[in-house]
C-alpha cells in the first residue's frame, strides 16, 4: 500500500490522474525534488532523524572521516602545479550535501597559510535551500573570507569554459532520477508508475524518449527475458555540462558504479535500484514516499564517452581505496591511535571488500596534457576498462 508524506503522494497522484501514467524516471523526479515537497527539498518532520549522515538514512564518505577531503586536496594541490598555480584556482562541488567535504576540503586548504590557499576560490552548485542552511552552518568558519566561498543553485550558473581548476562530486550522480527497462516477451520496454485504488503501480509501456532508446542501441547488449535495469539519462546531461563549464583543469568523481560492461552484464538481472530509509535497503519504491532516498548505481563507461565529446580525457579510473592510498591515506591513518574511533572509521574507508572497492574515482582533465596523478598511481582496472561498453 502507498505510504509517504501526505502532500507529495497528493501531488503525484494528481499529475497521474491528469496525465495517465507517468515514466518511473518522472516519478523519482518529483519524489526526491519536487519543489516543495522533495525528499531532498523538504525541510525534516522529525529534527532527531537526518536525511544524511549516522543517524539518518544513509551516510557518506564525508560522514565517516575526513580523510576524503584531505586527499582530495592532496591532490588539488597536484593538480594546481599542473596548471602552472592559476589565479584564481576555482574548486566546484557539485551537490555538497550537508557542506562535510566541504568543511574538511577548506580545512585542509587553509591547515597553513601559503600561495594556494591565498589562490583557492570554493563554489557550492546546491539547488536545495534546506542543504543550504547546513552547508552555511558547517562553513561558518570560512565565511568571513571575502570570496572565499560562494554558492550557485545550478552548473547553468557557471559561465562557459568559466572554470580553471577542479570540479569535483561525492555520491551526486547515483541520485540522479533514472529510467528503468524490464526485458518481457523479448521487447525492452519502460517501467511507468499509475495511481489505481489509492496506491502507486507499476506498468510497462514502450519506451518514453527517443534518448532512452538510442542509449540502450549503444550499449548492443541482449538480455534475457525479465531482465531488469536502469538507464541515468540526466548523467549524461550532466557531464556535458561539466565539460562546457571547464576550461583548463580536472573532473573527478566518486560514486558507487561500474563500467557499462560490468551495470549491463547479465548476472545483474535486477539492475541496481535501492530505496533506503534509516540505512535499511529496500528495492519498493511506493512506500514511504518523499520519505525515503532512491538510488541506483553509475555506469561510469558512459561518463567517460560523454566527457571525451567535451574535450574531457579520462586522466585514470581507480576505486576509492587505491584513490585514498596513492594520496598517503596509510601515513594518514598512522597518526591516528589504533583502534580509536577515528581509526576504525578511517579503515571503514579503505575496506575492500566495502566502501574502498564499492565507490570508484573517475579522473579528467581538459586543456592540458595527461598528467600523473598521486591518486591514480595504483591501478585496480585495466587501463581500457571504460572503453568497453558505453551508451554514450
Amino acid at each position: 500500500m502507498t505510504s509517504g508524506y501526505p502532500e507529495l503522494v497528493a501531488a503525484i497522484s494528481s499529475e497521474i490522474t491528469r496525465k495517465g501514467p507517468i515514466p518511473f524516471v518522472r516519478f523519482m523526479e518529483l519524489a526526491l525534488y519536487h519543489p516543495i515537497y522533495g525528499y531532498y527539498v523538504r525541510q525534516s518532520d522529525n529534527v532527531e532523524h537526518e536525511r544524511i549522515g549516522w543517524s539518518g538514512d544513509f551516510y557518506t564518505s564525508s560522514d565517516v572521516h575526513p580523510i576524503l577531503g584531505r586527499a582530495i586536496v592532496g591532490q588539488a594541490r597536484q593538480m594546481d602545479d599542473v596548471l602552472g598555480c592559476p589565479a584564481p584556482f576555482t574548486i566546484v562541488e557539485m551537490g555538497a550535501g550537508k557542506g562535510l567535504l566541504a568543511r574538511d576540503c577548506l580545512a585542509a586548504i587553509h591547515a597553513g597559510q601559503e600561495d594556494f590557499a591565498s589562490r583557492v576560490r570554493y563554489v557550492l552548485i546546491e539547488r536545495s535551500p534546506v542543504m543550504r542552511n547546513f552547508q552555511r552552518q558547517n562553513l561558518a568558519p570560512w565565511l568571513g573570507k571575502a570570496g572565499l566561498v560562494t554558492w550557485m543553485e545550478g552548473l547553468d550558473r557557471l559561465a562557459p569554459q568559466g572554470v580553471t581548476g577542479l570540479l569535483f562530486s561525492n555520491e551526486l550522480i547515483d541520485a540522479f532520477p533514472v529510467h528503468r527497462v524490464r526485458v518481457k516477451d523479448g521487447r525492452t520496454e519502460e517501467l511507468y508508475v499509475d495511481y489505481r485504488d489509492g496506491r502507486f503501480v507499476e506498468c510497462l509501456k514502450p519506451l518514453s524518449t527517443a534518448a532512452l532508446a538510442h542509449y540502450l542501441q549503444r550499449l548492443n547488449t541482449v538480455w534475457p527475458e525479465g531482465y531488469s535495469t536502469e538507464v541515468n539519462l540526466l548523467a549524461m546531461d550532466w557531464m556535458e555540462q561539466v565539460g562546457r563549464r571547464m576550461d583548463r583543469g580536472f573532473v573527478l568523481t566518486v560514486d558507487y558504479g561500474h563500467t557499462a560492461q560490468d551495470l549491463y552484464g547479465s548476472d545483474r538481472k535486477d539492475g541496481t535500484f535501492l530505496c533506503y530509509f534509516r540505512q535499511q535497503a529496500n528495492d519498493d519504491p511506493f512506500i514511504r514516499v518523499g520519505e525515503q532516498d532512491m538510488t541506483a548505481h553509475v555506469d561510469f563507461s558512459s561518463l567517460a564517452s560523454v566527457g571525451e565529446t567535451q574535450g574531457l580525457h579520462v586522466t585514470g579510473f581507480t576505486n576509492q581505496m587505491s584513490f585514498l592510498m596513492g594520496l598517503g591515506a596509510e601515513e594518514m591513518i598512522g597518526r591516528l591511535e589504533p583502534e580509536s574511533p577515528a581509526f576504525r572509521a578511517a579503515i571503514h574507508l579503505l575496506k575492500p571488500n566495502g566502501m574502498g572497492s564499492i565507490f570508484k574515482v573517475l579522473v579528467q582533465h581538459k586543456g592540458i596534457d595527461r598528467p600523473q596523478l598521486d591518486g591514480l598511481k595504483f591501478k585496480p582496472f585495466f587501463g581500457s576498462a571504460l572503453a568497453g561498453c558505453s551508451a554514450a
